[in-house]
């Protein structure tokens, strides 16, 4: 548990989200704080059941998280991956 904007929120939690489709509150190791990560396109629904689809989402979004430079779990990249992995639950 850790504190955002004056209230407790679960670290590396993912939860349904306000602005994208999900959030998670990450803490930065370089500053200490704790920052909120949006990812997930509102519009569009996962289907990772579908292999070929699986395959195709990480052969698009491998090498964009591999130019991520400094903490990986700060970007929406990393998040999204994990959302496709199996056993990711909201």
């Amino acid at each position: 548990m850790a504190k955002y904007k004056n209230r407790t929120v679960k670290l590396n939690k993912p939860s349904r989200g306000d602005v994208k489709k999900f959030k998670v509150f990450v803490k930065d190791r370089s500053s200490g704080r704790v920052k909120k990560v949006n990812f997930g396109s509102k519009e569009m629904s996962i289907k990772k059941n579908i292999p070929a689809r699986q395959k195709s989402f990480f052969a698009r979004f491998r090498p964009i998280l591999a130019k991520v430079k400094g903490q990986k779990n700060l970007s929406p990249a990393y998040w999204a991956i994990q959302s496709w992995k199996k056993g990711f639950k909201i």
